[in-house]
């Protein structure tokens, strides 16, 4: 198991660069299955989930070539089967995108049921209910979830909730499909949109996403196309908040302004200097951290995988805040450990009331999930003595070289890295 040790008490600075969102590069990935064409997509961030994804696919008969830095040639015109059995994609969420693109292009899907972080109940029963509209049957047996169909048509679907992963794969399997297709009540998350300008560059008709209705003209046939994946807002947030948390002066680049909105609207409102630029945001500190109250929605809500990271950052500011989770039910696994290292922090029901403390100090922590374990890091960067963060697994998912791009604004930060540790795509 890798470990991370960090001394705290640095004033971070300077410029960090922001990766390709892993949110839209995961599907995108999954998407290129729709068409028998060769696909070249640009921004892709070499972390964990990637790495999963792909081989899953390469064991489907997807040929992957690196051609450059953060750019991928899929070549999908020869798939082998529709199975997907690859042991190391039940780690993942994103393994239902398979699904939704395996269905699209050949009518059948088998893919295991997902897994992922632990942060509560995520029902794939939106996916199903989507997937069932357009004429397909599914099952679950023996932890498959099976898709099959002779043909699929277009319908009117409403999703009961706006989920991200649903609204995705019920794309991929309308895209095909004979006919107008309507989604109500769709996830509106920038990652949305980015996946179905991928779609239409692959020329499919979807017109719509960002707005709560979707509308889809299927198409007979999709082709490869070359694409840019956008920049990932939450590793965007999480470096703000490092720049916050430190009191330090860092300037984040390669960003979206407006996809950071409700982020640079909390941290203005504890006191926090947040300047926008065209493709980058700075973020200093000339007065204490002030309290103030979040709660996280979808998007343009507060996003809740900006939740543990800005709980840190309450964790050191005046006064008494409350961290509203109004997207997941068990996203609070990690104030354990935050009040390990001197946090005052109380879970009741949905909400975590957090008061302020004068400093933290380092201890020995364990990350529950991905986006915990990045709020850990940044406890540790405050904090006073040396913090030791376990589980990097974790943080590696969504995360590409976190503690490289933190030792380049001043962190005093390591690895400590373990022989097992050998994972690496299986490209060429």
């Amino acid at each position: 198991m890798e470990k991370l040790v960090i001394r705290g008490g640095t004033k971070l600075k300077g410029t960090v660069i922001v990766e390709g969102a892993k949110n839209a590069a995961l599907p995108i990935i999954a998407a290129t299955l729709l068409c028998k064409s060769i696909s070249i997509i640009e921004n892709i961030p070499e972390v964990e989930d990637v790495r999963v994804l792909l081989d899953a696919m390469i064991e489907l008969g997807v040929k992957v070539k690196k051609t450059k830095p953060n750019t991928l040639e899929i070549d999908t015109r020869s798939i082998i089967k529709n199975i997907v059995d690859y042991e190391d994609i039940t780690r993942i969420r994103a393994s239902y995108y398979l699904l939704g693109s395996l269905l699209g292009r050949n009518n059948e899907a088998q893919v295991p049921l997902p897994g992922g972080c632990s942060i509560g109940t995520r029902p794939i029963d939106q996916h199903i209910k989507g997937f069932e509209a357009l004429g397909a049957k599914v099952n679950i047996e023996h932890g498959m979830i099976k898709a099959k169909t002779k043909k699929l048509k277009a319908s009117n679907i409403y999703l009961d909730v706006a989920s991200v992963g649903a609204t995705i794969n019920v794309m991929f399997a309308a895209v095909l499909a004979e006919g107008h297709t309507v989604i109500e009540n769709p996830a509106k998350e920038p990652h949305i949109v980015d996946v179905a300008n991928f779609l239409n560059s692959m020329g499919a008709d979807v017109k719509g996403a960002g707005t709560d209705i979707i509308k889809i003209n299927g198409v007979k046939e999709l082709h490869g196309a070359e694409y840019m994946i956008i920049p990932d807002q939450i590793e965007a947030g999480t470096y703000m908040i490092a720049a916050a948390i430190t009191g330090g002066d860092v300037t984040v680049e390669n960003l979206i302004p407006k996809h950071m909105e409700a982020i640079s609207a909390k941290l203005k409102e504890m006191g926090i200097l947040v300047e926008e630029f065209d493709e980058s945001i700075r973020v200093h500190i000339k007065e204490p951290l002030k309290n103030t109250h979040v709660k996280t929605l979808p998007y343009p809500g507060f996003p809740t995988d900006m939740q543990p990271q800005v709980t840190a950052l309450l964790a050191i500011a005046d006064g008494t805040s409350i961290m509203t989770e109004g997207v997941f039910e068990n996203r609070f696994l990690y104030t354990d450990e935050l009040n390990r290292m001197g946090a005052n922090i109380k879970v009741e029901g949905n909400s975590a009331i957090i008061t302020g403390v004068s400093r933290l100090s380092g201890a020995e922590v364990t990350a529950t999930d991905l986006r915990a374990g990045a709020a850990l890091v940044l406890a540790g960067l405050a904090a006073e003595g040396e913090t030791i963060v376990n589980h990097v697994d974790y943080i590696d998912r969504g995360y590409v070289r976190m503690e490289d791009k933190l030792k380049a604004l001043g962190a005093d930060i390591f690895r400590v890295r373990s022989e097992a540790h050998q994972a690496k795509l299986h490209i060429v």
